[in-house]
């Protein structure tokens, strides 16, 4: 009976064992996917950015008839501006994101839940994800020139640039505002969930 006991002991001790290894490679394979998606959608902005810096030619003439509606120089200046920032938070993002899968792979049979790797865990984390937070501020801000550069300034009252900036912004806000504050949860819960 006690040899019975303790061998019942023995088998679930080591049942634990190989759960916990399992829920580790569970946890990295979910940062993982996380990261894949993050890069994913970094190069879909990045694609963007490239279109963006395509229509910065001088001397174009906006789509509305008055000549004091055409962007001057300036405008094409700062959208270049802005889609070089864009594309370098873009990659800025993208490589800690390909780093961070890196290190978990390198220190995969190690324990994911200890300070250390937390704390390089949600730094890492942090740093991709507000790279592509600021990435889509700037992509946004080029954007609004591009629309005066295609359909008029804003300057000129031109009713269809403001309904395109308008709508741009209005939606880009709306996206933010729902994945700022639930990456910045996701990733605190990352850092100070306790299993």
């Amino acid at each position: 009976m006690v040899l019975e006991d303790q061998q019942h002991q023995h088998l679930s001790r080591s049942g634990e064992k190989e759960e916990a290894p399992n829920k580790r490679l569970d946890l990295i394979e979910i940062y993982q996917k996380a990261l894949d998606d993050l890069v994913n959608v970094n190069s879909l902005f990045t694609i963007a950015v490239f279109v963006g810096l395509s229509l910065a030619h001088p001397g174009e003439h906006s789509l509305e008839d008055r000549t004091e509606c055409d962007a001057d120089p300036d405008v094409a200046k700062r959208l270049v501006v802005f889609e070089v920032i864009s594309f370098a938070f873009f990659l800025l993002s993208s490589l800690v994101a390909k780093t961070l899968k890196v290190h978990l792979n390198v220190y995969r049979q190690k324990n994911p839940r200890t300070i250390k790797f937390k704390i390089i865990r949600g730094s890492m984390l942090l740093l991709s994800a507000w790279g592509s937070i600021f990435g889509c501020v700037f992509l946004t801000m080029s954007m609004v020139d591009v629309i005066q550069i295609k359909v008029g300034k804003l300057s000129c009252g031109s009713v269809y640039a403001f309904r395109a900036a308008g709508s741009l912004i209005a939606i880009v806000l709306l996206a933010l505002g729902i994945y700022v504050p639930f990456m910045m949860h996701a990733i605190y819960f990352s850092m100070t969930h306790r299993e």
